[in-house]
């Protein structure tokens, strides 16, 4: 898989302290679906430890059933009116569930980095979405998650890779139904955290 590719200029600004601006463009995931904690809310909680000088501000623009091509269109008034530092991209499941083909989806994505880059000095970070139980429905979303993975070469951008994370996780002894809601896609608090955790990993 190569070396981890990380977010060093928002790093080093996490490490001089002061305000740092992150947007989080995203689905359900993002917005944090039926929780009182979502995975933005447990990432801010381990930035704050771990660069405990900086000022995180965190513009959640995270729309539940929403597409990477809805991202593109909300990118515009969602998030770059904050001029923000980073930029967190996760979208792929819906496009998976609302039958995007993967080309389609890669040129939305495509189309998000590269407004972003255009229009501000924001690094972009891109995140896959949860593993999923049912080997039919995984092997459809796998499909997302490596056009991710072929994006982020190609941008040569850091991607946390929570889909691994959590099977990592499983593979270690967590139970999957503990980390999903009834609909054994959307995350429970716990699955959240996971999210925070496999982000958190590129800020190490």
């Amino acid at each position: 898989m190569g070396a981890v590719i990380r977010p060093e200029k928002t790093i080093e600004k996490l490490q001089r302290g002061g305000k740092i601006v992150v947007g989080a463009l995203g689905d359900s995931l993002t917005f944090g679906w039926m929780v009182r904690k979502g995975y933005l809310d447990f990432w801010k909680e381990m930035i704050k430890e771990a660069y405990p000088r900086a000022e995180l501000e965190i513009i959640n623009a995270g729309l539940p059933g929403d597409t990477a091509e809805g991202g593109k269109e909300r990118l515009t008034y969602d998030i770059l009116p904050y001029h923000p530092d980073c930029v967190l991209v996760e979208f792929a499941l819906n496009d998976a569930y609302q039958g995007y083909p993967v080309p389609v989806f890669e040129g939305n994505v495509k189309a998000i980095i590269e407004e972003i880059h255009a229009r501000s000095q924001a690094e972009v970070i891109l995140l896959t979405s949860v593993y999923l139980d049912n080997p039919e429905e995984y092997a459809l979303a796998e499909r997302f998650y490596h056009c991710l993975e072929k994006i982020a070469r190609l941008y040569e951008l850091p991607i946390a890779r929570v889909h691994e994370w959590w099977r990592k996780k499983i593979e270690e002894g967590e139970e999957f139904r503990s980390l999903v809601q009834y609909d054994l896609v959307h995350p429970t608090e716990k699955g959240y955290h996971l999210m925070a955790e496999a982000l958190m990993e590129l800020f190490r």
